[in-house]
């Protein structure tokens, strides 16, 4: 028979080399977890920039604004929401009907479509170990296209007085 004292500590140790695995695993769904929040926060800032960008003026800074989640006057700079997130990472394209980008300014009665990207983003992870290994390609551009609406124009009458839209909500 196999005496209890000369075990005594084994509890410990199978403690320590389980919770050892638990951890990890733990630790690799919370690393997961918000990787996919932040995948999902990035396609829903390039929406959201999308969306005010076809009824923004033409080359106007807000659409930018809001994709990164600074609505507030403007006043943060990078995004409250996904750490590293800067204006200068949203670009607002304008294309016309056979998608070839409008680049002059003259044109803008032939922009059809209006697309929003977010280039060079490099996701963080909190626990370094999980630098090493990055489970989907976070690097990629994020990119949404629609419909060009109204792209700032304000309807007037004959005889209104000129509306020159500010695109401030």
């Amino acid at each position: 028979m196999i005496s209890k004292h000369k075990q005594k500590g084994a509890e410990t140790v199978e403690f320590a080399m389980v919770a050892l695995l638990l951890f990890a695993v733990l630790f690799a769904i919370i690393e997961f977890s918000r990787a996919l929040f932040v995948w999902n926060a990035l396609t829903e800032a390039t929406r959201r920039g999308a969306r005010m960008a076809v009824v923004c003026p033409y080359q106007s800074t807000i659409p930018a604004k809001v994709a990164i989640f600074d609505v507030i006057n403007g006043s943060l700079g990078s995004s409250p929401i996904i750490g590293g997130l800067t204006t200068g990472m949203v670009k607002v394209h304008y294309f016309d009907n056979n998608h070839v980008e409008i680049l002059d300014t003259t044109k803008q009665s032939e922009i059809k479509f209006t697309e929003v990207s977010i280039t060079g983003y490099q996701h963080q992870f909190i626990i370094p170990l999980f630098d090493v290994v990055q489970p989907f390609p976070m690097n990629q551009a994020f990119k949404t296209t629609l419909p060009t609406e109204s792209l700032g124009a304000v309807p007037t009458y004959p005889g209104d007085k000129k509306i020159d839209p500010d695109c401030k909500f």
